[in-house]
C-alpha cells in the first residue's frame, strides 16, 4: 500500500509549507502505535494548523491514517508530554520527505532530551502528582476509597513518569515497562495496589505512606523549576504573576496545590500584604 500512498505524500512534499513526512508501518512494531491502521503518514508543516487534521483512507483490505499537525504544536506536545503517540511516531517512523532536516532534528532531540526541556517537564509531572495525591488523601481520609484509588493510580503514573524523565528518557506509551527497568520500586507499588489480595482501605493507607516517602525524595529536583523562576526576582509574586508567567502557564490548575506542598515543606513562605478589608491580607510568594 506504500506505493498507493506515493502520489498523497508526494502532493504534500511539493507544498512549500511542508517541513517533513513520517511513514509509521504496523508491521513488526509491538505496541499498536498506529491505532488498528496498517500505515500512518504524519505530514508536519510550518502553518498554524488546527491542532490536528485527520484523513482516513482504505484500498482492499489495508487502512491508512493521515496526520497533518503544525510544526509549533508538535514542539508543544514534546514539552508536555500531551501526545504520547507522536513520541512512538518519531521514534519508529521512517523519514521520507525532509525540508532542511527538521524531522532528523526532532527525532535527535527526543534523544538528547536537552536539560532545560527535562526541568520543565519534570516540573509539570510533578505538579499532577501532587494534586492527584493530594486529592486521593482527601478522599481516603473520608473513606471514599474508589475515588482515592482513582486519584492514587493517576499519582503513581506522574510518579513513574517523572522517573522515566529523570533518567534521561521522554515517557513513552508504555510507560510501566519503561519504569520496570528503571525504577523497580515504583512498579512493585503499583503492581501491589491492582494485584494485592488485601481489602482496598488497606492497601491504600499502606501505598499512601509508601509514596508519601517516594514524592518527598523527589521534590527538589520536581519543584526547581518553579523554583528557578520565583528566585528570578527579589518582590515576591502574586498568584495571579506566577500563573500568567510564559513557563508556569503549563502548569494551569496544578499550580496551585503545588505552591501549597512547597509552604508545607518550607520551601517558599507566603507574604502578606494588607488590603483596605480589615484583617484581610493579600497572599503573595517568595522563597523561603
Amino acid at each position: 500500500m506504500e506505493d498507493i500512498l506515493r502520489p498523497i505524500y508526494q502532493e504534500r512534499a511539493s507544498s512549500a509549507s511542508t517541513l517533513g513526512i513520517l511513514l509509521v508501518e504496523k508491521k513488526n512494531i509491538v505496541t499498536d502505535i498506529t491505532d488498528s491502521f496498517d500505515y500512518v503518514l504524519i505530514v508536519i508543516t510550518n502553518k498554524e494548523e488546527p491542532e490536528l487534521n485527520i484523513k482516513h483512507y482504505s484500498y482492499q483490505d489495508k487502512k491508512a491514517a493521515l496526520y497533518v499537525v503544525g510544526m509549533k504544536q508538535v514542539q508543544e506536545w514534546l514539552l508536555l508530554g500531551s501526545n504520547r503517540r507522536l513520541i512512538e511516531w518519531l521514534h519508529n517512523g521512517k523519514i521520507i520527505y525532509d525540508r532542511n532536516e527538521n524531522i532528523s532534528q526532532l527525532k535527535k532531540e527526543i534523544m538528547d532530551f536537552p536539560f532545560q526541556g527535562r526541568k520543565l517537564k519534570k516540573g509539570l509531572e510533578f505538579a499532577k502528582l501532587i494534586r492527584r495525591y493530594t486529592d486521593g488523601k482527601v478522599f481516603f481520609d473520608s473513606e471514599h476509597y474508589m475515588d482515592a484509588y482513582n486519584n492514587i493510580i493517576h499519582s503513581l503514573h506522574h510518579l513513574a513518569r517523572l522517573a522515566v524523565i529523570e533518567s534521561g528518557f521522554y515517557p513513552e506509551v508504555t510507560v510501566w515497562d519503561q519504569v520496570k527497568h528503571i525504577e523497580p520500586q515504583i512498579y512493585k507499588l503499583y503492581e501491589e495496589l491492582i494485584t494485592s489480595e488485601e481489602g482496598l482501605d488497606k492497601r491504600l493507607e499502606l501505598l499512601f505512606l509508601a509514596s508519601e516517602f517516594l514524592i518527598y525524595s523527589r521534590t527538589e529536583t520536581g519543584t526547581q523549576h518553579l523554583m528557578d523562576i520565583l528566585s528570578s526576582r527579589e518582590e515576591p509574586w502574586t498568584i495571579n504573576e506566577l500563573v500568567n508567567e510564559k513557563e508556569l502557564k503549563y502548569y494551569s490548575v496544578d499550580l496551585a496545590p503545588l505552591i501549597e506542598y512547597m509552604i508545607e515543606k518550607d520551601l517558599i513562605e507566603e507574604v502578606l500584604i494588607e488590603t483596605k478589608g480589615n484583617e484581610i491580607y493579600h497572599r503573595l510568594y517568595k522563597i523561603k
